[in-house]
């Protein structure tokens, strides 16, 4: 991938195509499941931005996605149906649709990197839930508050004034230049302490995590009219806070290329994914309203270099290694050639072939629900997603049998506990 590119598509596309470990940081602003669409401002830069952020487990969920989450991330498999019995299929759905793309933006990450996700209150709960099932809790790093006042104010309950910024890390080290985003004490410089020596605040003080700064004003230069336009002062924050010059970062929701232009101004190398057919031109238009573009033939030449355009998802040269600590095998297995078969198509053809016995325990049931879809060796150890490494099981075998046991194992448990069936 070139420097400067902006990829136009489904991001799931293109964060499939990137190496493992190549970002230094993520910085992204996705949809909230606010259940409404949003519209730019008809005479803005922006004017034709659109973008629906409903959700329907019918219409926005692939089986391959299930398939995926429900293999390799049973934990993220288990936020989602709480939250579908919890807030509905269309919070379901919604995760679902989100988590594909966090499980991605976490391989992509290099070890020291950081991944900072935009959010509000409409779902803040369960995508925290969702990343601690990605990342692990204790890669939670931090839950950034951004307060941004302004008018709007309710009769009836607290005033929603604030977003959340999550911020994960790929591993116990990360980057984070404290000194770049110090803040200005409020005392002034030269009050005295009690003994009436000086104080000394020209260093600012240890940020926190609340961010007290207005959105992007009517009347600002930024302003593009993009309808959920986050200010350029908040992610430039992010970026001076946790990458570094010459570091490489990624904005798989680019939207009016905030996170592309804080990453130019402050020297950053950038990616930026968006499915807004304008987003390509947003791109050129801020950076030369930054003063950091000249007209070329077609106007969309840097002083130094081109922005990239492409449709095309960049290949994967990594052999498909994976970093994310639960899918790093001990042993590499390639499955067998062949079409690749979904989970529901296995249950099928193992139901045809041996029946509704549990292979735990060795109950016949008389109902297909009961019975789940598991592995034989379990993927931590190595096993594969082929049918030849699937067992069905009743629910309180798989429970027993997690992602640790493999099948006899989990009969010598059973056996112990007395749970065989006779």
């Amino acid at each position: 991938m070139a420097n400067r590119t902006l990829y136009h598509g489904d991001n799931l596309t293109f964060l499939r195509g990137i190496n493992t470990g190549t970002m230094n940081l993520i910085a992204t602003d996705p949809p909230f499941n606010k259940n409404k669409d949003f519209y730019a401002t008809p005479d803005s830069l922006a004017r034709g931005a659109r973008f629906t952020d409903r959700w329907r487990w019918e219409e926005d969920v692939h089986p391959e996605w299930v398939d995926t989450i429900q293999d390799d991330w049973p934990g993220v498999w288990q936020v989602i149906e709480a939250s579908r019995i919890a807030s509905g299929d269309d919070m379901a759905a919604f995760l679902c649709w989100l988590g594909v793309r966090l499980l991605e933006m976490q391989r992509v990450l290099t070890e020291n990197g950081s991944l900072y996700l935009h959010i509000d209150h409409t779902a803040h709960a369960w995508v925290k839930a969702l990343m601690d099932g990605i990342f692990g809790k204790r890669q939670f790093q931090n839950e950034i508050v951004w307060y941004y006042s302004g008018g709007g104010a309710s009769k009836r309950r607290w005033a929603r004034k604030h977003d959340t910024v999550l911020f994960y890390t790929k591993s116990a080290e990360w980057t984070f230049n404290v000194d770049d985003v110090r803040q200005p004490h409020k005392w002034d410089k030269g009050q005295k302490r009690a003994d009436g020596s000086a104080r000394n605040y020209k260093d600012g003080k240890l940020p926190d995590d609340v961010i007290e700064l207005h959105g992007v004003m009517p009347w600002a230069k930024e302003r593009t009219g993009y309808p959920t336009q986050k200010p350029l002062g908040l992610y430039e924050r992010i970026i001076k806070a946790s990458s570094n010059p010459g570091d490489l970062v990624l904005d798989p929701f680019a939207g009016c290329a905030t996170t592309p232009v804080g990453a130019e101004r402050l020297g950053r190398h950038w990616i930026g994914m968006d499915i807004w057919d304008g987003a390509y031109q947003m791109v050129l238009d801020r950076l030369r309203d930054e003063g950091l573009a000249i007209d070329g033939e077609h106007g969309d030449r840097l002083t130094f270099g081109d922005i990239h355009y492409s449709t095309a998802p960049p290949i994967r040269t990594d052999d498909k290694q994976v970093a994310s600590k639960v899918l790093n095998l001990k042993v590499r297995i390639p499955e067998p050639p062949g079409k690749k078969m979904s989970r529901a198509e296995m249950m099928d053809v193992l139901i045809q072939n041996n029946g509704l016995w549990c292979k735990g325990c060795n109950r016949l049931f008389d109902d297909p629900l009961y019975l789940e879809l598991d592995h034989n060796t379990p993927r931590s150890d190595g096993g594969l997603n082929h049918i030849s490494n699937r067992v069905m099981l009743c629910g309180p075998c798989n429970r027993i049998k997690s992602n640790t046991l493999t099948l006899s194992g989990l009969r010598r448990k059973n056996n112990e506990l007395g749970r065989m069936a006779k």
